[in-house]
């Protein structure tokens, strides 16, 4: 009669370590999908930091050039201008940032 209890409690022992490597495999996966999300997100954020700057820096154009005297066509003309420049230069930290 004993040895049947410990052949029982050696069979529920084995249920509950399955139970756990089963837990524990399904907590690797999870973590591994969050660890790819958590990649994705940071790579988002630099980017989402990156348009920040080109807007602040398109702003600061903007108010440079309606500060300026010169005459409204002219004034166009020169943000058209420093807006390819600003992209250019954008293209070019882009290259060198690879």
């Amino acid at each position: 009669m004993a040895e049947l209890s410990l052949f029982q409690r050696l069979d529920h022992v084995q249920q509950q370590l399955k139970q756990l490597v089963n837990k524990h495999e399904a907590l690797k996966q999870e973590n591994k999908a969050l660890a790819n999300q958590n990649t994705e997100l940071k790579g988002q954020i630099v980017g989402l930091r990156s348009q920040i700057a080109d807007f602040q820096n398109q702003d600061k154009i903007t108010k440079i050039v309606s500060n300026t005297t010169v005459e409204k066509e002219e004034s166009t003309e020169l943000k058209h201008k420093l807006n390819e420049y600003i992209k250019e230069i954008d293209k070019c930290i882009a290259h060198l940032s690879e």
